[in-house]
């Protein structure tokens, strides 16, 4: 296993109804996220997610593979058995359309600070990071 991996960050809004919050929170509770889901993405080579909410915000870590092209891997996730089910499921709870896949609802953030920053970045291209 390599000792680098890309990580990205990405952020949502989901809507603002203190009702759907906490479903949207029960949905990904501890083995309450759908296992097809969870495998499905880390056949893609995604190999950590994190999903952190503030108010209707949610903001999402997603490490991956050193090789992971963003573009088309998103595009084969979306290809992936329950995955448009999984997206329209969870739209109830966000700010998007019950059609829209996960690559085009989660929107990509640029990083504007590291500690011991070197190199930078671009939110597509992923930030390469080394396991410590």
């Amino acid at each position: 296993m390599s000792d680098l991996f890309k990580r990205y960050c990405k952020i949502l809004t989901l809507k603002d109804d203190p009702e759907l919050i906490k479903q949207y929170k029960n949905v990904h509770g501890i083995n309450n996220a759908w296992p097809e889901i969870t495998q499905g993405m880390k056949d893609v080579g995604i190999i950590d997610m994190e999903i952190y909410i503030h108010g209707n915000i949610l903001f999402m870590i997603m490490d991956t593979t050193a090789d992971f092209d963003h573009e088309k891997v998103m595009t084969k996730l979306a290809l992936k058995p329950r995955q448009r089910e999984w997206e329209s499921y969870v739209s109830r709870f966000q700010n998007t359309s019950a059609d829209a896949n996960a690559g085009s609802k989660w929107m990509l953030m640029e990083r504007v600070y590291e500690m011991d920053q070197e190199t930078e970045f671009k939110p597509l291209s992923g930030q390469i990071k080394k396991r410590l």
